[in-house]
């Protein structure tokens, strides 16, 4: 499955961001082998539409769930109306991911 998590790094052992429009860095994680690329976000500058850009870095990437310590309400209609499930998780971004493969995250609704 390929995961997507707000950063404000650009590795595994970075930090989730809280904002998932306003974080530095998308990272997608191929949770098969834990291989990880990292995507600038360009809604972290924008003045609006922030969380619509960062959705759409996530969709282009191919990613099935994505991973933010927060979510606005255009990003997550967007994820909805794409098939990616939203998740709130913490931490780095190697612990996200496993808590999400451990089902102890839950679903942004």
């Amino acid at each position: 499955m390929r995961v997507a998590v707000a950063s404000s790094g650009d590795d595994l052992d970075a930090p989730v961001d809280m904002r998932l429009g306003r974080c530095a860095n998308i990272i997608v994680v191929e949770t098969d082998t834990m291989n990880f690329e990292v995507y600038s976000n360009p809604g972290a500058l924008a003045g609006t539409g922030a969380g619509v850009a960062a959705a759409q870095v996530v969709a282009d990437a191919g990613a099935e769930a994505v991973i933010a310590g927060n979510f606005g309400i255009n990003s997550l209609r967007a994820f909805s109306n794409g098939g990616i499930t939203a998740y709130i998780g913490s931490g780095t971004v190697r612990q996200a991911v496993q808590a999400l493969l451990d089902d102890e995250l839950e679903a942004v609704e």
